[in-house]
């Protein structure tokens, strides 16, 4: 009798704290069986099909600083929900505590110190949309429905980032909740030592909740699009990429891959943009328009924010998908060789991408921020996806083996193009040197290494 009292006093306790959590919110507090809960705890990576404890679903940052006290007093695993797009899964759980920010998304533009301040659930269109409207832009990706958040803590890296740099090159600083449940402010004037961490450094060291960004003057149109050739033209297209892509001005940006039309054709693509003077843009174009002659050339004036949905209907929410990543110094014969013949027989919807980094991106030092990779360089991926769950086996086996020969030919990777299978020597490839600053500094921020539903860096007072 007196266990079961012990037990139903214990259950009553448990109800009192849930019913106390539930109110300090002024958002919504999510169980399982709560309309919300479904569309909370599925994120854009259709592997994954995790069941938290519980969502809170922040209207500001208060809830967060409530979730985060609730889950450290709880021992509950957490997880943070921005736009979803973890190629790893790591935006959801199973068991615990899912925060999730899409209901914080109020930006803020300031068109006369071209700045911008946006709440973490913000996507790149909501972000777009709004600084559009004054002729600015930072760089934000290429797929419009991706999270600003994590986008940019990883690095972030888009069309424009030849001319401006990377995403975290134009933060000027963050919000952001820490592990003890205190809210502080990231910049180069306040928790310096912070600032340089998540500029870079992912969610190791607490939960964002908004981001201030130096905006540039861009559009609202750019001569922008894709010229298509067929795919046994590859070869030939990649050995004239790797020497015109680095060799224009930094207003260009030349992304160059592999795709399938939504007719089932396989064909080999350039996405261009040119954010300059049109005229000049199109005497940049003659070489490329030089080639013989493609399948289409679909190369216009376009609105900037047509540009950033280009690719969205090409990595729709809910496929099934896997990534390797990595950057190379150099494009040889003997890599095109590979690649090609990879990709004879690449399978629907699958994806394999260049994409050159140049100009502002190589302007600051290895040591500036935690990414490190700032030569003159080309970020290379091979991302399957998939409907059918019976197909996973075949496509990773296919992945794992196309990147076993890549792999020798890169240097490093980005923390944002992890998969569930890269550990911790994925980890310190993405921050090279850095990975030992980085280490000493979650330490100090979050030595119980409370938010570790990440690519992860570990806490380590001795880096």
């Amino acid at each position: 009798m007196k266990t079961n009292e012990l037990i139903s006093d214990d259950k009553k306790i448990a109800e009192i704290e849930m019913e106390a959590f539930k109110s300090s919110l002024r958002g919504a507090l999510l169980l399982p069986d709560q309309e919300g809960y479904d569309q909370s705890r599925t994120i854009w990576n259709g592997m994954f099909d995790k069941y938290p404890t519980m969502v809170v679903k922040c209207a500001g940052p208060s809830d967060v600083i409530a979730a985060v006290n609730f889950a450290r007093e709880n021992k509950l695993i957490l997880a943070v929900k921005a736009g979803g797009h973890s190629f790893a899964g790591r935006s959801t759980c199973d068991g615990g505590l899912l925060i999730d920010l899409s209901n914080m998304k109020g930006i803020r533009v300031d068109s006369l110190k071209q700045t911008a301040r946006a709440e973490a659930g913000a996507l790149l269109s909501d972000l777009d949309h709004e600084t559009q409207a004054f002729g600015l832009a930072v760089t934000a990706g290429v797929v419009s429905h991706t999270g600003i958040a994590g986008l940019t803590l990883g690095g972030g890296q888009g069309y424009l980032m030849n001319k401006f740099g990377l995403t975290i090159d134009n933060l000027l600083s963050v919000d952001m909740v820490l592990a003890d449940g205190s809210f502080v402010k990231a910049s180069k004037s306040e928790n310096e030592d912070l600032f340089w961490a998540i500029r870079g450094g992912g969610g190791n060291f607490g939960v964002v909740t908004s981001l201030e960004y130096q905006l540039h003057k861009v559009g609202p149109e750019v001569l922008a699009g894709m010229i298509l050739y067929p795919l046994d033209q590859a070869k030939k297209m990649l050995q004239f990429y790797r020497e015109y892509s680095m060799n224009t001005p930094d207003e260009m940006s030349v992304i160059a891959g592999i795709f399938t039309l939504p007719d089932g054709v396989k064909v080999f693509g350039f996405v261009v943009c040119w954010m300059g003077d049109f005229d000049e843009g199109n005497r940049q174009l003659e070489p490329l328009r030089a080639l013989p002659p493609p399948l289409a050339d679909l190369i216009a004036p376009v609105p900037y924010v047509q540009l950033q949905k280009s690719f969205d209907a090409a990595v729709p929410h809910g496929m099934h998908r896997y990534n390797k990543m990595g950057y190379i110094p150099e494009i040889t014969d003997e890599l095109i060789d590979i690649i090609v013949r990879n990709t004879k027989e690449v399978s629907p919807y699958s994806m394999i991408l260049f994409n050159v980094m140049k100009g502002a991106v190589t302007r600051v030092r290895p040591e500036d921020t935690p990414f490190p990779y700032r030569g003159r360089q080309w970020y290379f991926d091979i991302t399957p996806q998939w409907v059918d769950p019976e197909e996973a086996d075949s496509l990773i086996a296919w992945t794992r083996a196309f990147w076993d020969e890549v792999e020798p030919h890169t240097q490093g990777t980005a923390v944002n193009w992890l998969s569930p299978d890269d550990g911790l020597d994925r980890v310190k490839a993405a921050y090279g040197p850095n990975y030992y600053r980085l280490a000493r500094l979650k330490h100090k921020y979050d030595p119980d290494n409370f938010f570790r539903l990440n690519n992860n860096i570990l806490p380590n007072a001795n880096g």
